[in-house]
């Protein structure tokens, strides 16, 4: 039987609430909670990376000469600079780029989450505001992450601009994570609704972004090189703020600005994989054929620059110097998460076990067992840049607390009609995990958060766990297992102590996927 929010009265009772609780769980040596100090990591680890401060790091203009430089490329720019954008992060860089380019600027439009304009002047985040009388038109939609019809109509909007430009004319484009859901333009006869119920079966079914991405970019006027396309011949310039594993500009947001490298046959062998050829819309078939039989081939994109301001990588290497202050031996184990949830659960509550024991008592090792399951499972991940030998290494070595940091994007495998996010479902089968494992005598701490600040369709970044979790929410009538059965991990941290294991940052303005901190410390 599914969990129905409305069988849950600890929601009545349950507002949102900051992350820490009102009383720290561990104190170390510097007084503060190591809950605190999560969250501090945390915060510090996306201001690395918000928009503002990245694209200025990207863009230089000489106001003399009108001069652009980007990267070792110039642009001359004399009132002919159009901007276009789409994604969590893009109004802050919209911001940031009027500010520095404002006075070339003929036209903008771009697209970015509903309510996200509000959202800001809640917090006081007036830098990721545009100006009053901007020339840049804003569209809010694709509320919760989903395509709808205001992401359409922005989308649309967008092309318009694009179609328009000639060659003497530059087309920067800002492009961050979510950019997929903002800029929705089905090739009709496609409608909205018939790719958007496709998208939704292949992710519940467990396809990953590159899979999505490339049925996405097959359906699409604009993803896969179609907003270059549209702007030929004016110069673009794409500033992408990363968040895919890898940072392939290919995937980011469908690539929109980067020639497919995808034909027909790879979209339908990822529709036999998942068993939803024979389910395909009419529509979907005619758009596929259509495109089979294209004698032009492939679009190119020689005018375009592809640039990365902002990753995932980089937000890792502010964590690591931020936890190193606060007194930590601190080590990146990967920027590449990813795979089924619960295998990164497991080889999270593994290598806490294992780095654990190493920390007890230093040169020692968990079992024999323990200790070839978690190089067993990291090899069944396949995560190209894993540094677990020299995280380990590091652990024994230490002579403190203990920071391992990750990033990355696990998946989830829809099996329930809960709700939550990956960030969430993560936290609490680590914590399910974490309470399984002898740990003996080390504090540990798994937190993870999007740095976008909106795990799924939720108002919280993600969650903090402990090993304790489980047998103290059992105390409070809560089942892990349960609320896991029915991907419920939302609502399972809203019950479960008032809500006081959410991480709440509210939208953030940036996004370069989520990130994982283990903390261990002796006790």
């Amino acid at each position: 039987m599914a969990i129905v929010l409305q069988a849950l009265p600890c929601l009545a009772r349950a507002p949102l609430r900051p992350l820490l609780p009102g009383r720290p769980m561990v104190r170390l040596a510097s007084g503060m909670a190591l809950a605190e100090q999560a969250q501090h990591l945390f915060e510090s680890t996306v201001g690395a990376v918000l928009p503002g401060p990245m694209l200025h790091r990207a863009l230089s203009l000489d106001p003399g000469s009108g001069l652009l430089k980007v990267r070792d490329r110039s642009f001359q720019l004399r009132q002919n600079l159009y901007l276009v954008g789409f994604g969590k992060a893009v109004l802050g860089m919209a911001a940031a780029a009027e500010e520095l380019l404002g006075q070339h600027l003929v036209q903008g439009v771009i697209s970015v989450p509903k309510g996200i304009r509000a959202a800001m002047e809640r917090a006081g985040k007036q830098e990721m505001l545009l100006k009053p009388h901007s020339r840049v038109q804003v569209f809010e939609g694709a509320e919760d992450n989903l395509p709808d019809r205001d992401a359409l109509r922005a989308a649309l909007a967008i092309r318009q601009l694009a179609e328009g430009l000639t060659a003497d004319d530059l087309l920067l484009v800002l492009i961050s994570g979510g950019g997929s859901a903002l800029l929705p333009a089905p090739i009709p006869p496609v409608t909205l609704e018939e790719k958007q119920t496709l998208t939704k079966l292949l992710a519940a079914r467990g396809a990953n972004i590159q899979e999505l991405n490339t049925i996405r970019k097959a359906l699409s006027q604009l993803k896969g090189g179609g907003l270059a396309q549209a702007a030929y011949p004016a110069q673009v310039v794409s500033l992408i703020l990363s968040d895919v594993v890898g940072d392939p500009v290919e995937v980011i947001a469908s690539g929109p600005t980067v020639a497919s490298v995808h034909n027909v046959q790879d979209c339908l062998h990822i529709l036999n994989h998942y068993g939803l050829r024979a389910a395909l819309p009419r529509s979907v078939k005619t758009v596929l054929a259509r495109a089979d039989s294209d004698p032009h081939g492939p679009h190119t994109c020689g005018h375009v620059l592809n640039v990365i301001i902002g990753s995932n990588t980089l937000a890792l290497a502010e964590a690591q110097r931020q936890a190193e202050a606060l007194g930590y031996r601190a080590v990146v184990l990967s920027a590449a998460i990813q795979g089924d949830v619960k295998s990164v659960a497991r080889f999270y509550g593994l290598l806490a076990q294992v780095a654990g024991a190493q920390l007890t008592l230093p040169g020692t090792r968990a079992s024999v067992e323990e200790d070839e399951q978690l190089r067993e499972l990291a090899a069944e991940l396949q995560l190209p840049d894993l540094q677990l030998k020299e995280a380990l290494e590091t652990v024994a070595g230490a002579r403190g607390p203990v920071c391992l940091l990750a990033g990355g994007e696990p998946t989830v495998q829809l099996q329930g009609s809960g709700k939550g996010g990956r960030n969430q479902e993560l936290a609490l089968r680590v914590g399910a995990e974490l309470g399984q494992r002898p740990l003996g005598s080390v504090d540990v701490l798994f937190l993870s958060g999007g740095t976008d600040g909106q795990d799924g369709p939720t108002e919280a970044a993600g969650a903090w766990v402990v090993p304790e979790l489980a047998s103290q929410a059992a105390t409070e009538g809560l089942d892990v297992a349960t609320f896991l059965s029915h991907n419920d991990s939302h609502t399972f941290f809203r019950c479960f102590r008032g809500g006081a294991y959410l991480l709440h940052t509210g939208l953030t303005g940036t996004n370069v996927m989520d990130v994982h901190f283990l903390f261990l410390r002796l006790r």
